[in-house]
């Protein structure tokens, strides 16, 4: 509200009204330090961090009771601010005959100390009582430290085009050129630094941290950066809290978060008093062995450092300013700065220092001869390119030339130098160029640095890397990580995971309602494989792989074909040389049985010839075992139809023949010399060549060839023999199949004829059988997967050989074995005639 009030007062200053309402609350604010000059810059620094008033009532004035506790690094700043001053006034050729004064004020690090320090920098130091005047003489405003302050300074300042100059204010938020457009800085602005942050997580693998930050716009801004990149580098953030200096109670609330959470990594983006208030309640709690990433605002303050601090931010990373050597800086720090910026350096014999006011610098002397901490200095160098950025606005506004100097009757307004500034180009002694973008901000450049303990104890900053905005991307960012030492002082470097990794053969699937770092690692399917740590998705094998057992790698699936050593393939091998054996046996026996008549009957040399394709007929089952070739896969097929033909064929010339002798029994009869031996053999060639050239047709055309079948199973492949063409398998069976179909029916009309003479009725039982195995074989075939489709065709050839063996010649070879008196001519005519009477 007091904020608000007295921005409220500054804008009726702006105002035309006669009557100001403009007053100062609380008592006037005078600068600490000050020296007067043709320009004035005046600014606003924390050189104490501490103070102490009362406010009974908001009418009431704030009466400032002390402030004490002095901030040796903003000490620094104003020292640096004057050196540089007396450098530029002693220069000859930047404003060479104008001198440049300054008033510094002590913010106290308070925002009441520091809104009474803005409305002093805005009336001047000679307003009436506690009226505003809107009448300075001051021309630049360097200041102030941290962004929440400055935020304030500039909304304060901008109505008026005063041109602020910060040294460390890092705010995103203060790039909005249309909200402060009088506001500069030679420190860059927390987008890279927020971004940088993200890109130091992600560098060393950590997905699961924790975030905290100040509730200021410095805070606020800066995390909202780091959060929407982190997003992007794919870390997640287990929780991100924020508290104010003045808050215990949220302070309370975000340790015991912190306390409680599985993360080991916390990116703070604190300013120094926030991370102090952590600091003390972290060491209250005992809470240490945290990674803590750190940003410049707290990193390399030395107040942090203390006895009971190293276990808590022992091993913190973070960004720092880089350390500038500043040359005559450290001389000036011991004496001149002494001599020239107190009054009490004028004292004589007849005058007191209470008198002179020395009284309020006495903490100040304290530290005249303490300068070990000079040349760790990282701020000081930003002051003094803002002062000498001022002096570069002002050369060029005074139209400054070496030798005839600046034009000291020209009346320079801020609202000038504001757009002076837009313009500085130049380049300062320590090699640093300065310039101001498009936003008013400097080049992003920051020390990567480690809290380190020496062997004696002492904590140090050590430089362990750089960040580097100006660079290119894949230079930017550079970490030597063997120097770095981790949290709590460990050597090893602490993992921060929601989950741990998924090796390669799994793959990531997210945990309902946790952020996507939290996960489970599923293995993968069959078929598929991850090759990569935490990979989010299987790769499916292409069609001739399959996945390994560790579902890591595609391999060749295995191929699978009916082989000769199988268990099926042996018992296949064995039916088939018996089918051979026992045929090879009633050939034998037939052959020495050759003159009896049971053999002689119905054509003994279609008995042979039927035996003989019969052992074709076996043995061509064999083809089909083993890996298939591209003679194999055409050998099995055409073997098969020729050899089945020919067989179907000598049945179907012993049924005619069965036929053609009876109808010669009857009177006048001649039908046997049309269908004698010579014709029985021709009917048989006849019916085989048929075959032969559908055979030949189907070879030529579109013949069987060997393939990888991979349709039936995932794991493996079935090594077989394509068709070619189906039409030509089909044609091939419906041959056979219409020559049984023909012996079956013929066969069926002669079952009546006298049974001595009659094999009729054994060639249809054989035919029924041959029949039936080819009819179930078709579904069979068609259904069954991969090496058992080989299977079933060889138990189909197996099958109907053996139907046609037992059935035509096992009757015949009984009567030879163990009827001997049956096989005799008088027998078979003595049993024909008494049938046919």
């Amino acid at each position: 509200m007091l904020i608000f009030l007295t921005l409220l007062h500054f804008h009726h200053l702006h105002s035309k009204a006669d009557d100001s309402v403009c007053r100062m609350m609380g008592e006037s604010k005078y600068p600490l330090l000050s020296k007067e000059g043709d320009i004035t810059i005046g600014a606003l620094i924390s050189i104490h961090s501490k103070e102490t008033f009362s406010l009974f009532e908001f009418t009431q004035k704030p009466q400032l009771l002390s402030c004490s506790s002095v901030n040796i690094q903003d000490l620094r700043l104003a020292q640096i601010m004057t050196f540089a001053i007396e450098e530029i006034n002693r220069n000859e050729t930047l404003l060479p005959n104008v001198s440049i004064g300054y008033r510094i004020y002590d913010t106290c690090a308070s925002r009441l100390s520091s809104m009474s320090a803005t409305m002093a920098v805005m009336n001047g130091q000679e307003f009436a009582g506690d009226r505003c005047n809107g009448q300075t003489p001051i021309h630049a405003i360097i200041g102030e430290s941290e962004s929440s302050a400055t935020v304030i300074l500039s909304r304060t300042t901008g109505p008026f085009e005063i041109p602020v100059i910060s040294h460390s204010a890092t705010c995103e938020c203060l790039s909005n050129r249309k909200e402060y457009p009088s506001f500069f800085r030679t420190i860059a602005s927390d987008y890279h630094q927020s971004r940088a942050l993200a890109y130091i997580v992600k560098h060393f693998g950590w997905s699961w941290v924790g975030a905290v930050n100040s509730d200021t716009e410095y805070g606020n801004n800066g995390m909202a950066i780091f959060l929407n990149t982190a997003q992007e580098e794919g870390i997640c953030v287990e929780y991100t809290v924020k508290f104010y200096r003045t808050e215990p109670e949220k302070l309370q609330k975000v340790v015991n978060i912190i306390k409680q959470s599985t993360a080991k990594v916390i990116v703070a983006f604190l300013s120094n008093f926030e991370m102090k208030n952590l600091l003390e309640q972290l060491n209250i709690q005992n809470i240490t062995g945290l990674q803590m990433i750190g940003v410049e605002a707290w990193i390399t303050a030395e107040n942090l450092i203390t006895p009971n601090s190293f276990p808590v931010l022992g091993g913190s990373l973070g960004f720092a300013m880089r350390k500038m050597f500043i040359e005559g800086f450290l001389d000036y720090v011991l004496k001149a700065f002494w001599d020239t910026a107190f009054p009490c350096s004028h004292a004589d014999g007849n005058s007191s220092q209470d008198a002179l006011g020395c009284s309020r610098y006495q903490d100040l002397f304290l530290l005249k001869n303490y300068i070990d901490d000079v040349p760790e200095q990282r701020y000081t160098s930003n002051v003094y390119k803002a002062v000498y950025a001022v002096a570069h606005a002002l050369h060029s506004l005074l139209k400054c030339k070496e030798k005839e100097g600046c034009e000291k009757g020209l009346t320079i307004q801020p609202h000038q130098v504001v757009e002076a500034l837009k313009t500085v180009n130049f380049t300062v002694k320590f090699g640093d160029r300065v310039w101001f973008d498009s936003t008013g901000g400097a080049v992003a450049q920051y020390e990567v640095v480690n809290w380190q303990q020496d062997s004696d104890g002492s904590i140090q900053f050590k430089a362990v890397g750089y960040y580097d905005a100006s660079l290119p991307p894949d230079q930017r960012f550079v970490l030597n990580t063997e120097n770095i030492i981790w949290a709590g002082g460990q050597l090893e470097k602490p993992r921060s995971v929601c989950s741990e990794s998924c090796p390669p053969g799994t793959r990531k699937a997210g945990q309902k309602g946790r952020p996507v770092c939290c996960y489970d690692c599923i293995p993968c399917a069959d078929g598929e494989i991850s090759n990569e740590t935490d990979s989010n998705n299987c790769m499916q094998c292409p069609g001739e792989f399959w996945s390994n057992a560790e579902r890591n790698k595609c391999v060749l699936k295995t191929v699978e074909f009916l082989s000769f050593t199988e268990v099926m393939g042996i018992v296949l091998v064995f039916l088939s040389l018996f089918g051979v054996g026992i045929t090879v046996l009633v050939t034998v026996l037939f052959y020495s049985k050759k003159d009896t008549p049971i053999v002689k009957a119905n054509n003994s040399e279609l008995s042979f010839l039927l035996l003989f394709s019969m052992i074709l007929c076996f043995l061509c089952s064999l083809t089909f075992i083993g890996q298939p070739t591209e003679w194999s896969c055409m050998l099995r097929h055409t073997a098969f139809g020729i050899t089945f033909v020919l067989c179907i064929s000598c049945v179907l010339g012993k049924t005619i023949v069965v036929l053609m002798a009876f109808k010669a029994t009857l009177p006048g009869s001649n039908v046997m010399k049309w269908f004698g031996p010579v014709q029985q053999k021709l009917s048989v060639l006849a019916f085989t060549l048929i075959q032969v050239l559908i055979c030949v047709l189907w070879l030529t055309i579109s013949p069987p060839f060997p393939i990888k079948n991979i349709k039936y199973y995932k794991e493996k492949a079935i090594f077989e023999c394509s068709l070619g063409s189906a039409v030509g398998f089909s044609a091939v069976l419906g041959y056979i199949g219409l020559l049984a179909l023909m012996c079956f029916i013929l066969a069926f009309l002669a079952r009546r004829l006298p049974d001595n003479f009659n094999e009729a009725k054994f060639i249809t039982f054989s035919m029924i059988i041959f029949c039936a195995v080819w009819i179930t074989f078709i579904p069979s075939y068609i259904s069954s997967p991969g090496k058992f489709s080989v299977a079933v065709e060889i138990f189909a050839i197996l099958a109907s050989s053996f139907g046609l063996l037992l059935f035509i010649f096992a009757p015949k070879c009984y009567i030879i074995l163990f009827k001997p008196e049956q096989n005799t001519k008088q027998h078979l005519m003595g049993k024909s005639q008494t049938k046919s009477y």
